[in-house]
């Protein structure tokens, strides 16, 4: 990771004080993986114990993507005034009260408030970490520490799946109680509490981000942080990477929405592009699998125990090749592997919707032939694979680096904005779209999948290796 730039970077470097810091960071990306996933061996035990049918459940699952919509709508201001770092604890603290409040409901909607909460944590974190990474990192790593936020999210999912599958193993059930008489699925959130705390103390000890500071005209401390973080020794380098941040930022101290008009249907382009990378990358239907793959593997046949089993090794997977991803990143750059896995979900989606167009039965009664469940497994899985090297980790990379630094707060915040409420979509429409017909709704991610193809190949820009003040709009 020790790797050097060019002279004409002043000799900053990657320092292994760069890569904890930016590791605390990304922890918020951890917690935003584990409350968007824990939910999901929760799903049938909820179900039962308030009564809800196809639709409440999707809402229910699927209610903290709104929160999450308006905490990353709102993180990008609250970043530009009151720093990174200390919008980051705010965020911890969210998700603690969230992860008690859920834990200990009443009652659906009770869930359902405690749920939104979290939801805006997670949120504020989807934006401020990868903004804050990227801010703090030389351009020769800096894909491989923006892919640490996905490498969190994914070890996020897969502790969440990891717990859930021990919580319930341990009670018997997912409905069955367990310490204090709480049943396994509350315990499923309350766990959360645990890695909240640790995210906030984490951030305690990290120094804001220079791009903050020097917008706030505090260059004595800017020069300091990218002493520490880079490397970088000499005075005259320092005030000239001070004077690149400052004039990059013209002024602009805190973007509003007028920043982003353009031509393009009222919006620069680059803003189009940023709010369609997140679309698409739910679009495909990716938390299909890490909100409802529990009680989809025990729809078609599974055990509960199996189904949680089979949870847990799609999370171990997607983690896998989230490291592969980072290892590439910087090698072959963004725009590749954006095609390479557009092309490869298209293809995996396209057999799993074949897989069960096989189905006989329908609704919860639906089951696979015993031929064609090894098959639809193993699309699955290769299917996160695909996402995993591409589409998880590049676009929040590219979100964190592809906006010019006068409107980067606030781009990335609209464009988070949007991904969470193409997720809301996808989730909440999934139980319904399941009871149509599982073929008819992986057949629909497919075919986003294929358009996402044609979209990386004409509109998206590769961004490897380009400083942040040399982004252009």
């Amino acid at each position: 990771m020790a790797m050097t730039d060019t002279p004409a970077d002043g000799g900053q470097h990657a320092t292994l004080r760069v890569v904890v810091i930016a590791a605390a960071a990304a922890l918020g990306g951890f917690l935003f993986g584990f409350d968007t996933a824990v939910i999901n061996g929760a799903v049938d035990a909820i179900r039962g114990s308030f009564g809800l049918n196809a639709g409440e459940i999707g809402i229910t699952v699927s209610c903290a993507l709104l929160g999450s919509a308006a905490g990353a709508w709102y993180a990008g201001s609250l970043a530009d005034r009151f720093g990174r770092v200390r919008t980051m604890q705010v965020a911890a603290l969210l998700l603690a009260v969230s992860a008690l409040g859920s834990g200990l409901a009443f009652g659906v909607w009770d869930l359902i408030l405690w749920r939104v909460i979290g939801g805006i944590g997670v949120g504020v974190a989807s934006v401020i970490a990868p903004t804050y990474i990227a801010e703090i990192s030389p351009a020769s790593v800096r894909g491989r520490l923006g892919s640490m936020q996905q490498l969190a999210i994914v070890l996020g999912i897969f502790v969440a799946l990891l717990s859930d599958a021990w919580l319930a193993g341990a009670a018997g059930g997912a409905a069955n109680p367990l310490a204090f008489g709480l049943a396994a699925w509350r315990w499923m959130f309350l766990i959360a509490v645990i890695p909240a705390l640790i995210y906030g103390g984490l951030v305690l000890g990290v120094p804001e981000s220079p791009r903050h500071l020097v917008a706030k005209g505090k260059l004595a401390d800017a020069k300091n942080v990218l002493r520490q973080v880079l490397g970088m020794n000499s005075d005259s380098a320092l005030d000239k990477k001070v004077a690149d941040i400052a004039h990059s930022l013209k002024m602009e101290y805190r973007p509003r929405l007028r920043d982003l008009r353009g031509p393009a249907a009222g919006l620069l382009p680059v803003v189009w592009v940023g709010i369609l990378l997140s679309v698409f990358q739910q679009f495909v239907g990716i938390n299909v699998i890490f909100y409802y793959s529990s009680t989809l593997w025990h729809s078609v046949g599974f055990s509960e125990a199996d189904s949680f089993t089979i949870t847990v090794a799609t999370s171990v997977v997607n983690v896998l090749v989230t490291l592969v991803a980072i290892a590439l990143v910087d090698r072959i750059g963004r725009k590749p592997l954006l095609v390479i896995g557009s092309a490869g979900m298209a293809l995996t989606l396209g057999v799993m919707a074949w897989c069960f167009s096989q189905a006989t039965g329908t609704g919860a009664d639906l089951v696979l032939p015993h031929s064609v469940g090894p098959v639809a497994l193993v699309a699955a899985n290769a299917y996160v694979v695909f996402f995993g090297l591409s589409w998880g980790p590049m676009v929040w990379v590219l979100l964190g680096e592809m906006f010019p630094n006068r409107i980067r707060a606030i781009a990335l915040a609209v464009a988070a904005s949007a991904q969470w409420l193409a997720n809301f979509v996808i989730s909440s429409t999934f139980p319904a779209l399941a009871q149509i017909g599982l073929s008819f709704a992986y057949g629909l991610y497919a075919a986003f999948a294929l358009i996402s193809l044609f979209f990386v190949l004409s509109a998206v820009r590769e961004t490897k290796g380009i400083e942040l003040e040399d982004m252009q709009g």
